[in-house]
């Protein structure tokens, strides 16, 4: 029992902690995988055939030697590792993805390497290294078992004995591409009869598997260590020890390597070096980086790094399990400092492919068999999928995502490593360097040059001195052992294995490189600075990033109780600030990055370091912000988005070569054990069986594993005293997964148990997150959109930029397109949103025809359209809006269609309708979806349905702002003041719609009709409409109240309000006037959910409570002087907010300067205060008059000489005056007096002329005549308060819509 403890005590520092063996049981015999009927079984169920007969029985039609077989776990050494416990199953499955796999002679049977990771449910990995090789079947049940089932396949399928089907099997667990190129003459070779399997004949081998379970991936060093060990089973003379001691050395006797130091133990043949990065560089990542970009090329792997930073589906295919390894390991060490918070399964076993089916973000490997078309593989969701074809070096990238900032200097960065390591940038082509994937052939045992041997021999005896252990060579294991009880026990166990004492000597490594190093330690090496130099280019990256990322960080709890107890209300990282604090080509990148939950987890690890010790990754790359600060690289390159090159490559390799160069450790070399003699007698070609009892416990002795107990005592000493300090470990634990959000607590699927009960309780899991995540997003919108009222209410951030929403809305899509595909029956095409859509219309349709052929009143629908004013009322459906998408031409794909299906109901306010009236059809849901499916579960889909129904309370422009050059239907309405009979008129009326992407050009419209319709591209959202006649006929003159004009497809209505007659010596004698608008509420007999909306964009909280300036100017009513000084304060104000948001979130100038609350406006009523106006018996005279008579002042004072006194600058302000007053009046336009007023402010606000020109109009003698002596513009003061507040508009550069300046020349 003492031993147990020993050797657990030392585990957490022992360099592996698992040996296991996997291969066939002799005693159950062949058995059929279940994993692989399970497999059949869920296909069936997938395919909606019956599951139960295509599970039954055999599959005959197979040949026997391509079906898979039941592999076991034989042995596994020690029984149990107390913090990491062995998972037969997971590591069965893993070893043997795909169960055994038999060949006889005629095949290729080379060996094969892969590697496999099983990541615990707390995020926890451990990896495994696995050698897998053939040995002979000596059982005769075995053997005629197969016999039998070839002979049975045989009577199944006669012709099956033909050369077409060669044995070379495409569900081995094998089925690596190298197989094919090892052997290309083996199957023209073959007769007729070689197919088969005859007992009588054939030789059988079955696959074996060797596996390393380690707790970090030093792949490497267990690559060589078991390759080791196979050779010592197939060379011609026995290994220098018994199998046991280098087993019982690796597991008990080789420590890790401490941080930043390297360690040398000894294998079978050759010794093994490793090495581990220090504290203060990137972690620990063995998987070699340049195959990875050797099978990908640089251009599609950088795509791939951006998909998995963006959190997408990312699906890697292969036939060969360690390339998917190698990818996957690849990618996800490149993502430093992040890391990867999904679920995450390199290598997916073929029993666990209901997995793809996961609604949530994941990093899988499929491995692909011999010889399939990509186009068969049936992939549930494919709308936000990256897959990656590994062989064909190829990979297909879902719609429409940001690219990595800086993408060209970032690609010829990485070339320039590459090639300086002889690899080629582009994918497909092979190393030019010795492949990392070389495998020794069984049986070859490489000789040294006789000169160095000695140089060998030296050194291993000086590490031997150094480590105080046995010799190498066997003339100091003599010497040591002379006198020794053991003597007797090594002499027997040498005449047992027939090992002569002379054929030790023969046991040597492989050819020398340069500097004594081998060519395998030389590759080595060279993987391992490429390796790391390529890692320091991506890392550099985010350190030129995200360098001031810890300002933005909110650092708003007390203590991480209260933190962990409020993690999901707490705004932690200020997003806008940071934002707005990049460089603009950065932004669409890294709008979408700070949403994903590994940017969201790095945060939480920042802000949990002030409580408790920092996460490494997190305080590898704060140290080297630090340093960059400290150099004051960042300083000059602030917001600049120029590309700064990776500054550390020389230094990083140099730190690896070091440790590589001068070995800091070297463990205890193999020794003989304490064995019972005359078991496991070596036989060449098999693994023995092991000797359990010396493998379950290590040595007591042991300096490394005493000094790692005490340790751990020290520590759990100061754990029991910070205990009760701290939170309790289970609830933090809890309290932080839940913090975690999403996926985490599927981050891998269980592997050991199958039963269809753990599927179902995962499904519940999938169908609980993705209601979580719609609460979360739904949340997340709606807080944005509300901006100050939000912020009031507690909930973080104000402001919202256009580049933010878009993201928030691009990940609503992500959402829905994953909800629509879990649990689906059957795929068909990209996008399952589109696809259930689709079969909602056609049913529909179905039903409208039938309808139609029987005819049904439409009364009551009628009567409402004419309720309504002017406009006849939209009737909200779903197949309308799909046709509205169906016909855009510019939208290619269903994936695009489904989300500008989306995006426009969500503008219209209809989002959940539609999605409740599409699901209210539930023999089509049932239809598509399996039980289990989000869809079918009806309490979540409610309370989804309600967090969309949310979403409504805001206003959204997220289709009409994307699609920009789509043909749009628009309706326009002029609504005339009926109670004066002046909806008749004898002129032909025209219209020009403006908005903030262009106009309509001028559209005449039908002489007393009043309405039309009309296609025009995309006008965004709409401002002005200019609204004029032509004066022809008696009834020319017209009293128009407002116009109405309608978008068709997304249904937004504006108004532009008139409430003026048109026509001359009427009014102001206008016949053109440009009306400013704004978006009508819709009606209240409407949809009752879509009344709510947000305040307009332009208004601020202050001023919706304002007296509208119309009014204030409205008959009998005079606003006093605060209330005009007021109200031009508040004009002035809001066009300097609209400069202060972002260019993309302004919103409509021409509302601030000429609407409702405009600064025309404003200024109209100053001007207007104490004006002499209306004179007895002539007719009405308007401020244009004044102006003009000043204007023809200033001009005869100027021929008369008078203004020859006046100062330079007065008297170029003078000629500006009047060269714009008479630019306006010569305009071709018709747009009255208050319509030129209007104009002359908007010139002199864009011109920055009106604070020149006030002076001129205030000293000119004419005001006395036309203007009240209390009137404010006599009044110095007031006058002077006006110009100081107009002042500030010199600082914003105003341009003016086209509609307002037409025809002006100035």
């Amino acid at each position: 029992m003492s031993g147990t403890n020993a050797a657990s005590g030392a585990a957490p520092c022992r360099f592996a902690h698992y040996f296991v063996i996997c291969g066939i049981d002799t005693e159950t015999g062949l058995e059929p995988d279940e994993l692989a009927a399970l497999y059949q079984w869920l296909e069936a169920d997938r395919q909606g055939r019956d599951p139960d007969t295509a599970a039954a029985g055999e599959n005959f039609e197979q040949s026997p030697l391509k079906r898979t077989f039941k592999s076991k776990v034989l042995a596994h050494y020690p029984e149990n590792v107390e913090w990491n416990p062995f998972d037969q199953d997971a590591v069965n499955m893993l070893c043997m993805p795909k169960g055994l796999s038999f060949r006889t002679q005629a095949d290729s049977r080379e060996p094969q390497f892969h590697s496999f990771l099983i990541t615990r449910e707390d995020g926890s990995r451990t990896y495994g290294f696995v050698h897998t090789f053939y040995e002979e079947v000596t059982s005769p049940q075995i053997c005629s078992a197969m016999q039998t089932l070839y002979q049975m396949h045989q009577a199944e399928n006669p012709s099956s004995a033909t050369p077409s089907s060669s044995s070379s099997s495409s569900m081995d667990s094998l089925a690596s591409s190298l197989d094919e190129a090892d052997s290309p003459s083996s199957s023209s070779c073959r007769s007729a009869a070689c197919g088969g399997y005859d007992a009588s004949r054939d030789t059988l081998y079955v696959s074996k598997a060797l596996c390393l379970i380690t707790p970090m991936p030093f792949m490497h060093a267990c690559r060589r260590f078991l390759s080791q060990m196979h050779r010592a089973v197939t060379a011609a003379s026995p290994p220098p020890l018994p199998l046991e001691s280098y087993v019982h050395n690796i597991l008990y006797e080789v420590p890790l390597p401490p941080p930043g130091r390297s360690l040398k133990f000894h294998g079978v043949y050759e010794p093994i070096v490793c090495q581990r990065p220090g504290p203060g560089e990137l972690p620990l990542a063995d998987f070699p980086l340049g195959q990875t970009f050797t099978l990908l090329g640089v251009e599609n792997l950088v795509q791939l790094f951006n998909c998995t930073l963006l959190e997408m589906q990312i699906l890697l295919y292969s036939q060969d399990y360690q390339r998917l390894m190698t990818v996957a390991e690849g990618i996800t060490t490149l993502l430093f400092p992040f890391q990867w918070q999904h679920v995450y399964v390199p290598i997916l076993p073929a029993s666990l492919l209901h997995f793809l089916d996961a609604p949530v973000p994941y990093l899988m490997g499929l491995q692909s068999k011999e010889g399939t078309d990509r186009s068969k593989l049936e992939l549930p969701q494919e709308a936000n999928l990256c897959f990656v074809d590994i062989d064909n070096h190829c990979i297909e990238l879902p719609e429409d995502f940001p690219q990595f900032p800086n993408k060209p200097e970032f690609i010829q960065e990485l070339s320039e490593v590459l090639l300086r390591y002889g690899i080629s940038p582009v994918g497909g082509a092979p190393p030019t360097s010795v492949p990392t994937t070389t495998t020794t052939t069984p049986g070859s045992v490489s000789t040294r040059h006789p000169g160095l041997k000695s140089q060998q021999a030296l050194r291993e005896l000086e590490d031997d001195g150094r480590n105080g252990n046995l010799g190498g060579e066997q003339l100091a294991v003599l010497e040591l052992l002379q006198g020794n009880a053991t003597l007797e026990r090594l002499q027997a166990l040498a005449k047992r294995t027939g090992v002569r004492v002379e054929a030790l000597r023969g046991v040597g490594g492989e050819g020398e490189g340069q500097g004594g190093r081998t060519t395998v330690e030389e590759e080595e090496l060279r993987n391992a600075k490429l390796n790391v130099q390529l890692r320091e280019v991506f890392a550099s990256r985010f350190t030129t990033m995200f360098a001031d990322y810890e300002a933005f960080v909110i650092q708003s709890a007390p203590d991480l109780e209260s933190w962990l107890t409020n993690r999901e209300q707490m705004h932690n990282f200020d997003k806008a600030s940071f934002l707005s604090d990049q460089p603009e080509p950065y932004l669409p990148f890294l709008s979408h990055f700070i949403e994903t939950q590994m940017f969201a987890t790095f945060i939480d690890n920042k802000i949990m370091s002030q409580w408790e010790e920092k996460e490494p990754l997190l305080r590898v790359f704060d140290g080297r912000i630090d340093k960059a600060r400290l150099y004051n690289v960042r300083a000059p390159s602030l917001r600049s988005s120029n590309y700064q090159r990776c500054t550390v490559l020389k230094e990083s390799a140099q730190a690896i070569e070091q440790r590589l160069m001068k070995i800091d450790h070297t463990a205890i070399h193999p020794h003989l054990l304490d064995m019972k003699i005359g078991q496991g007698k070596y036989e060449q070609g098999f693994f023995p069986k092991l000797q359990s009892d010396v493998l379950s416990v290590g040595p007591t002795n042991n300096k490394w594993s005493n000094r790692t107990a005490t340790a751990q005592r020290r520590k759990d000493r100061h754990r029991q005293q910070t205990e009760h300090l701290t939170l309790d470990n289970d609830l933090k634990e809890k309290y932080m997964q839940e913090a975690r959000s999403l996926g985490k607590n599927l981050r891998q699927p269980k592997l050991s148990d199958l039963s269809p009960a753990v599927i179902a309780q995962t499904n519940w899991k999938f169908v609980e997150g993705l209601l979580k995540e719609c609460r979360m997003k739904t949340k997340r919108m709606l807080v944005e959109k509300m901006g100050r009222e939000a912020v009031e209410l507690g909930h973080g951030e104000a402001n919202i930029t256009g580049l933010e929403e878009n993201t928030l809305i691009a990940s609503l899509c992500d959402l829905l397109e994953r909800i629509w595909s879990h649990g689906l029956q059957v795929k068909q095409g990209k996008s399952a949103l589109w696809s259930h859509l689709l079969h909602y219309q056609a049913r529909e349709e179905k039903l409208e025809q039938q309808q139609a052929e029987s005819p049904v009143s439409n009364g009551p629908e009628r009567r409402k359209s004419e309720s309504s004013i002017g406009m006849p009322s939209l009737r909200a459906s779903v197949i309308q809006d799909m046709r509205h998408i169906q016909s855009m031409g510019e939208i290619k794909t269903d994936v695009g269609r489904a989300r500008a299906w989306i995006r426009l109901s969500l503008e219209k306010k209809l989002l959940s309708q539609h999605l409740k009236q599409l699901l209210s059809r539930q023999a089509l849901t049932k239809k598509l979806y399996k039980r289990y499916a989000f869809l079918r579960c009806e309490e979540e889909k409610e309370q989804f349905l309600f967090h969309l129904l949310s979403l409504n309370t805001v206003d959204y422009f997220c289709f009409t702002s994307v699609f920009t050059t789509i043909m749009i239907p628009y309706r326009a309405v002029i609504i005339p003041i009926k109670k004066l009979s002046n909806a008749m008129t004898t002129s032909n009326p025209w219209v020009c719609v403006s908005g903030e992407l262009g106009d309509s050009g001028v559209r005449q419209i039908t002489k007393n009709i009043l309405e039309m319709t009309f296609d025009c591209q995309n006008l965004g959202k709409l401002t002005t409409v200019q609204l004029g006649h032509d004066n022809s006929g008696l009834l020319a003159k017209w009293l128009v109240d407002c116009v109405m004009v309608r978008n068709e497809i997304t249904g937004h209505t504006y108004k532009f309000p008139c409430g003026r007659w048109l026509g001359k010596g009427v009014d102001d004698g206008s016949l053109e006037r440009v009306l400013i608008g704004e978006l009508a509420l819709p009606n209240a007999d409407e949809d009752f959910g879509r009344g709510c909306r947000t305040p307009d964009m332009q208004h601020s909280p202050g001023q919706t409570r304002r007296v509208s300036i119309t009014s204030m100017g409205g008959r009998g009513y005079k606003p006093t002087s605060a209330q005009i000084q007021e109200a031009i304060g508040e004009a002035v104000n809001s066009i300097c907010k609209h400069f202060h948001k972002p260019e993309k979130e302004r919103g409509s100038l021409t509302i601030l300067l000429c609407g409702e609350v405009g600064l025309v406006g404003a200024l109209e009523l100053f001007f207007h205060n104490g004006f002499k106006s209306a004179r007895l018996f002539q007719k009405t005279v308007f401020v244009w008059d004044f102006v003009e008579k000043a204007v023809a002042y200033m001009e005869s004072a100027d021929q008369m000489g008078d203004m020859q006194e006046t100062a330079e600058p007065l008297g170029l302000t003078c000629v500006s005056l009047c060269h714009y007053v008479s630019a306006i009046n010569s305009s071709p336009r018709n747009i009255g007096k208050d319509g030129k007023f209007q104009l002359l402010v908007c010139l002199g606000a864009r011109d920055r002329l009106l604070i020149q020109w006030l002076p001129l109009l205030v000293e000119c003698p004419v005001i006395q005549r036309m203007y009240e002596e209390s009137a404010l513009l006599r009044d110095r003061t007031t006058v002077n308060a006006l110009i100081a507040v107009l002042q500030t508009l010199h600082d914003f550069p105003i341009t003016l819509e086209a509609s307002l300046v037409k025809g002006i020349d100035l």
